[in-house]
C-alpha cells in the first residue's frame, strides 16, 4: 500500500483533534474564568531511503534521502492568558487581575483551582462557589480555612489585597488566599471550570493577593473567556482546509492504486 495514504490517515486524524479542541473555544466563549486551548503538531518518524555520506575519493558528501510518514499531535496546551474583567458590582463576584486562582476545598477534602470568581453565601455564611465549594482563606495562624460572614451581617466588602470588610457582624477565616504554581500550564481540568494540580504543575504557592507575584483580587468584576472568536474561526478554516487536503491525498493515492491493479486486465 502506498505510504501517502497513511500519512493523509494520520494528517485527518490530527486535524480532526485541532476541530475539537476549536469547538470546545467556541462553546466556552462565555464562560467564566474559562482558558482556551491550542493544538501543536509534529512529524512522525521518516523512513530511511539512504543515509548521508562524507566527502571522499574526489567527491562531495551526500545529504540523507528520507521520507516522511505522516504528522501526529505534539501538544494540547491550556493558555492561561488574562481575560477581560467585565464590572457586575456584586460584592462577591471577585476577579483576579494577574497571575493565581482561587483555592476551593469540596465535600471530601480535594483541593480545587480556579479562575472563576461568581461566588455566593450559603446559609450559615459561608463563602461557596457554584457547586457549594468552599473558598480557602488564611489568618494569622494558618491557612486553608473556610470563610465564613455571619449571618447578621449589615454588608461586607473585600479588598485588592484579599482582605474581609464586615459591619455589624463577625468574620472567620481571614483573607481570600491566591494560590501561584510553578508551571500552571501543567494543571488538570476536571471540570465546572476547575483545575487540579498534577506532577509537572508544581506545589502550590499560597499568598495574600498581590503579595509574592500573586494577582490582585478586583472586587465586583468577573474574567471572562480569554477565546478570540475572530482568531477561533481563522483556525477552524485552516483546520477545515487541512483536513480537506488529507483526504485529497487519500483519494489520489486511491486512484493510484486503482489503476495498478487495473494493469492485468
Amino acid at each position: 500500500m502506498l505510504r501517502s495514504m497513511y500519512s493523509g490517515i494520520s494528517g485527518m486524524k490530527g486535524f480532526q483533534n485541532k476541530l475539537d479542541v476549536i469547538g470546545n473555544n467556541i462553546a466556552n466563549v462565555n464562560t467564566f474564568g474559562f482558558k482556551k486551548g491550542r493544538v501543536t503538531f509534529k512529524d512522525m518518524v521518516s523512513q530511511q531511503i539512504s543515509g548521508a555520506s562524507a566527502a571522499a575519493g574526489g567527491l562531495g558528501g551526500t545529504n540523507p534521502k528520507q521520507v516522511g510518514l505522516g504528522s501526529q499531535i505534539s501538544t494540547i496546551d491550556t493558555l492561561h492568558t488574562q481575560g477581560s474583567l467585565q464590572t457586575t458590582a456584586r460584592p462577591l463576584d471577585l476577579g483576579i487581575s494577574g497571575d493565581g486562582f482561587f483555592v476551593l476545598k469540596n465535600n471530601t477534602g480535594d483541593t480545587l483551582y480556579t479562575r472563576s470568581g461568581n461566588f455566593y453565601l450559603d446559609v450559615n455564611g459561608d463563602i461557596v462557589n457554584s457547586d457549594g465549594y468552599y473558598l480557602q482563606g488564611a489568618t494569622g495562624s494558618g491557612a486553608n480555612k473556610k470563610i465564613n460572614i455571619s449571618t447578621d451581617t449589615q454588608s461586607f466588602s473585600i479588598g485588592a489585597d484579599g482582605s474581609i470588610s464586615v459591619v455589624g457582624g463577625t468574620l472567620t477565616g481571614g483573607k481570600v488566599q491566591i494560590a501561584k504554581f510553578p508551571n500552571p500550564d501543567g494543571l488538570e481540568k476536571v471540570g465546572s471550570n476547575m483545575f487540579i494540580s498534577t506532577n509537572n504543575s508544581g506545589t502550590p504557592v499560597l499568598s495574600d493577593p498581590g503579595a509574592g507575584g500573586a494577582g490582585k483580587i478586583v472586587a465586583g468584576t468577573l474574567e471572562m473567556s480569554n477565546v478570540d472568536l475572530s482568531e477561533e474561526f481563522t483556525e477552524m478554516i485552516v483546520a477545515q482546509r487541512g483536513f480537506q487536503a488529507n483526504t485529497r491525498i487519500i483519494t489520489t493515492s486511491d486512484e493510484i492504486l486503482q489503476e495498478l491493479v487495473n494493469l492485468k486486465r
